[in-house]
């Protein structure tokens, strides 16, 4: 708000009052053309200007991308968009499909629009607020249809005869909805555009509902699994004992990190499971949980087929999970946890690095619940190297270097403390507590300083 009000006292100084108007719709780009300066330094100042523009309307772009791609999920998991859609990305895993047409829509609304900003804002205006009228309508309703228990209710609820009358609920419904109808009788151009496009969607998704109805969608000839819905996740619902392996799939053309585990794994002594989480972003998740046919859909058939083929293939069992979830990473260490799994299996992911990967899953462990169980993590890169990882404390894993430099130190202090029984442990504990003494005491920048340069050291010279 600050630097709002800046940009307007600055362009009132700076700018000359007749070329004023012509900058009303950009400010900032007017004060950089007449800041004292040359006018090549201007022109970079106003192209640095348009560059941080397209930067952030990039950014709220991408940001609606996502939104619409959780929300097109949701609407072809209710069968009303063929699994067609849905088919993941052989590299990246993501519903491609999906992307690419709502970024083609995008296109074609700027090319229809001509590039109007005033037309695509009236137009997302309409979208936006029409959007909160259906979904606060739609929470309203459902407040009559299935009043059961709920994590969070608006306030200003109240009975009469027996039936709960949600007051809240319902007075912000009522005041989207009559800010929805004014700008809906006050910008034709929205209305217009608005109506046009929610019809041609909605006869759009009627047709495609029948289509997918009449021919079954695609329920592909893979294997036809029987599903059994649970509240909980636990061993006796898997079938699996406590202590095993837990094996995250998401895609069914990157598989081979658990080809490696079941080469490798010993059944006998340890069960495997494998498991595919869907993530439901909270902004197309619904109110309630998907059915078990939304949560298991010929994407998910796919997928367990060619699992349960490779199991086949190495004569080894596996028990077969699919579990809903907010966050990727919190999801699959909750589901070791609940299923008191030993080690968590990923493969390489094509879009983060290793550490990045490890890193992740180590902060959902944090944010575990009191006692957090001890498990291991392990990464398999494509070509079969196994990245090992312990998630919570434990003992570190000191190369050769570090342990010849920690016994040379032991040896020289245990000679000048002649008279006291030092141990290599004591050695390791006496430096941490220096270091958590600095931290304490205010020093903790030096400290980050000289390691961050021990790091940069490292990263340079390998052997170091």
């Amino acid at each position: 708000m600050v630097f709002t009000s800046l940009v307007s006292f600055f362009a009132v100084m700076i700018i000359p009052d007749q070329m004023r108007t012509a900058f009303f719709d950009n400010l900032i780009a007017g004060l950089t053309m007449y800041v004292a300066g040359p006018h090549s330094l201007k022109i970079v100042f106003h192209l640095f200007v348009v560059l941080v523009g397209v930067l952030i309307l990039s950014g709220a772009v991408n940001t609606s991308m996502v939104g619409t791609n959780g929300v097109l999920n949701r609407v072809s998991e209710d069968g009303v968009l063929p699994d067609w859609f849905r088919h993941p990305h052989s590299r990246f895993g993501t519903t491609y499909r999906i992307i690419n047409v709502v970024a083609v829509l995008q296109l074609l609304a700027i090319f229809l629009s001509r590039g109007n900003v005033y037309v695509l804002g009236e137009a997302y205006a309409f979208g936006v607020l029409w959007s909160f009228v259906l979904k606060s309508l739609g929470v309203l309703v459902l407040r009559f249809k299935r009043p059961g228990p709920r994590e969070f209710r608006v306030p200003l609820n109240f009975r009469f005869h027996g039936t709960e009358i949600p007051l809240g609920l319902g007075t912000i419904t009522l005041a989207l909805l009559a800010i929805a109808a004014t700008n809906l009788l006050t910008k034709p151009v929205a209305t217009i555009s608005g109506i046009s496009f929610s019809a041609f969607l909605f006869l759009v998704f009627t047709a495609s509902e029948r289509f997918t109805q009449k021919h079954g969608l695609l329920r592909t000839h893979g294997d036809q699994f029987q599903l059994t819905q649970q509240s909980d996740l636990s061993p006796a619902a898997v079938g699996c004992r406590p202590g095993g392996l837990l094996v995250c799939v998401g895609n069914h053309h990157a598989l081979w990190h658990l080809e490696f585990v079941l080469r490798q794994a010993n059944v006998e002594r340890q069960d495997v499971v494998v498991l595919h989480m869907r993530v439901v972003r909270r902004a197309s998740s619904g109110e309630h949980e998907l059915a078990p046919d939304q949560l298991f859909t010929a994407i998910e058939q796919v997928l367990f087929t060619k699992v349960v083929a490779l199991a086949e293939k190495e004569g080894k069992q596996v028990r077969l999970a699919v579990v809903e979830a907010n966050n990727l990473w919190d999801g699959i260490v909750r589901a070791a946890a609940s299923l008191q799994s030993r080690t968590v299996v990923l493969g390489k992911s094509s879009k983060l690095s290793i550490n990045q990967q490890a890193r992740l899953i180590g902060l959902a462990w944090e944010r575990l619940p009191q006692p957090r169980p001890r498990m291991a993590l392990e990464i398999y890169s494509h070509s079969g190297e196994k990245h090992f990882f312990y998630l919570g404390p434990h003992a570190p894993h000191l190369t050769p270097r570090e342990i010849e430099l920690l016994h040379n130190l032991w040896r020289e202090l245990s000679q000048k403390l002649d008279g006291h029984d030092l141990h290599h442990h004591d050695v390791v504990y006496f430096a941490l507590k220096e270091v958590e003494q600095e931290i304490s005491e205010g020093k903790g920048d030096m400290v980050i300083h000289r390691l961050r340069r021990y790091l940069l050291e490292r990263e340079n010279r390998p052997n170091y």
